[in-house]
């Protein structure tokens, strides 16, 4: 099998050309997630045990980000998948066997604790609603939070705060509300989904906050959500470099009303676009620098320090953040062009600005990593 950076790069011809077909449906056509899901995409981060590929972190970053070149709807779909099979190595194993043992099964989720579990036994009670449940439509196991109930309220963990659990539910168990209209990433079909008084065993759940992993690898020592955060920073990065080709293809062929020149031979076009060339590298080697001394760290045989986590995720959150203020730019100095739907600067606009919704990415993780980097008082639990 190829490496999972290659093997996402020859998706990427086909990625591009069925981007108005994957933004029209709403959602990733069953046939494309199935075949990243063939070649091994969606199990990048899926322990060896189970016959995943355990990937360096530098690489589970290139292979999402080769997508988002091409597609970053689809992108975010596979970062999406990748990232809720780190649940792999934290479930017991027969469970991650249950879940992850097929080589196609793709499962996906949200961890926002939106749902109600009641302990039954050896089973929890489940129901809820969750939004945002990307790529879910084509997964066979869909992860939802849910406060664990102790009665009429949550439950208590061992930090004194409402005790949440991630539980994985069957897809015929959940029942999905066509919910996603909106202005970019289109493509993601990150509908809600809803579970009501659905029976699940308490194994088949996990705590990434309380739990230890059961995998002893260097990437499940990397933190949780600063995984997730480095996979919305890849998405973004490939987004930004996608919108950098199409914009020269413009420039070069574009004449501006009552002009001679091509778009390209402005001064003001080439000083602009050199300047996002250089924000866009500057954002990237910051972003694959954060990756490397964390990697370090891990494969040292240690949790990662605060001062990586906070590396970590200010590196995603100037990331992503970075390239949305190059999609703007690009945007705006491709003229009218830009606001036609067939021309790709307008989706690249719209899918960066999307992402930088995301609560991982957002700008309270500034302040978080602010609060850390001058030695204050720092709750670092989502770092």
């Amino acid at each position: 099998m190829k490496d999972i950076v290659s093997a996402a790069r020859d998706f990427a011809p086909t990625l591009a050309g069925r981007s108005d077909e994957i933004e029209t449906a709403r959602r990733l056509p069953p046939d494309i997630a199935q075949a990243m899901a063939k070649a091994g995409l969606f199990r990048a981060i899926v322990p060896k045990s189970l016959g995943g590929h355990e990937a360096r972190a530098d690489a589970v970053a290139e292979m999402i980000e080769a997508v988002a070149r091409a597609d970053a709807s689809t992108a975010w779909c596979l970062m999406i998948g990748s990232t809720t099979a780190l649940n792999a190595a934290y479930l017991p194993l027969e469970e991650a066997r249950t879940i992850y043992g097929a080589p196609d099964a793709i499962a996906c989720g949200v961890y926002a604790p939106l749902g109600r579990a009641i302990p039954d036994g050896d089973d929890y009670v489940v129901t809820g609603r969750w939004a945002w449940g990307s790529g879910t439509q084509n997964a066979r196991w869909i992860a939802g939070g849910a406060f664990v109930m102790d009665g009429e309220k949550p439950a208590l963990g061992p930090d004194g705060a409402p005790y949440q659990r991630m539980i994985m539910f069957r897809a015929e168990d959940v029942t999905f509300h066509d919910t996603w209209h909106v202005m970019g990433l289109k493509g993601t079909g990150s509908l809600d989904f809803s579970v009501e008084g659905v029976r699940v065993p308490k194994a088949r759940s996990v705590s990434l906050i309380h739990d230890a992993p059961r995998e002893t690898g260097p990437l499940y020592r990397f933190p949780a959500f600063g995984l997730l955060g480095m996979g919305i920073a890849a998405v973004a990065l490939g987004n930004a470099a996608g919108a950098l080709e199409s914009f020269r293809d413009l420039a070069t062929s574009k004449k501006p009303a009552a002009s001679r020149r091509t778009l390209a031979e402005r001064a003001h076009t080439q000083m602009t676009f050199a300047e996002a060339h250089a924000a866009h590298a500057a954002a990237r080697a910051l972003y694959f620098a954060a990756i490397a001394d964390a990697w370090r760290e891990a494969e040292a045989g240690d949790a990662i320090s605060l001062e990586g986590r906070v590396k970590l995720r200010l590196a995603s959150t100037h990331a992503t953040r970075t390239c949305a203020k190059i999609c703007s730019e690009l945007h705006d100095l491709a003229g009218g062009s830009a606001v036609y739907l067939n021309n790709p600067l307008q989706r690249r606009f719209r899918d960066a600005h999307v992402m930088t919704q995301h609560m991982m990415v957002a700008p309270p993780t500034l302040e978080v990593a602010g609060r850390a980097l001058l030695g204050l008082p720092t709750d670092d639990m989502m770092l």
